[in-house]
């Protein structure tokens, strides 16, 4: 068996695909865990729009925080849309989600969002969305 045979190109393109795979596994969003629940609010410093892998933008809001800021990851940019939310940078907010870890950052994956008194639900109490 040589280097250059069709067997080495198909074990090549399958180590590339297991690869592949697996770093994009690792990108996926932490479970939601209702036993890290915590109630956050906040003032809305920037919101980022995050293109995954082959998906549609997700929706994450920075606030501001002391002293460091905190990541909430909110929902799919079309849920939002959909529903017809918006959320403005200088605007406060308070969440109700869960705190999870991801790439060794705190994150809370929120359930729902309170915003100029009307609540939003993002997520069900068990943790599974609401889109």
């Amino acid at each position: 068996m040589n280097a250059s045979g069709p067997s080495f190109s198909h074990l090549l393109k399958c180590a590339t695909i297991t690869f592949l795979a697996s770093f994009a596994f690792s990108q996926a969003l932490p479970k939601y865990d209702p036993a890290t629940e915590t109630k956050i609010k906040g003032v809305v410093e920037q919101l980022k729009l995050v293109p995954p892998s082959g998906g549609k933008p997700v929706v994450y809001a920075v606030l501001k925080g002391n002293p460091d800021a905190v990541e909430v990851f909110l929902c799919p940019k079309k849920f939002l849309d959909d529903i017809g939310v918006e959320f403005k940078a200088n605007e406060e907010i308070e969440v109700t989600g869960s705190k999870v870890k991801q790439d060794g950052a705190d994150l809370i994956l929120a359930r729902e969002v309170v915003k100029g008194g009307e609540t939003l639900t993002l997520r069900f109490k068990d943790g599974k969305p609401a889109w």
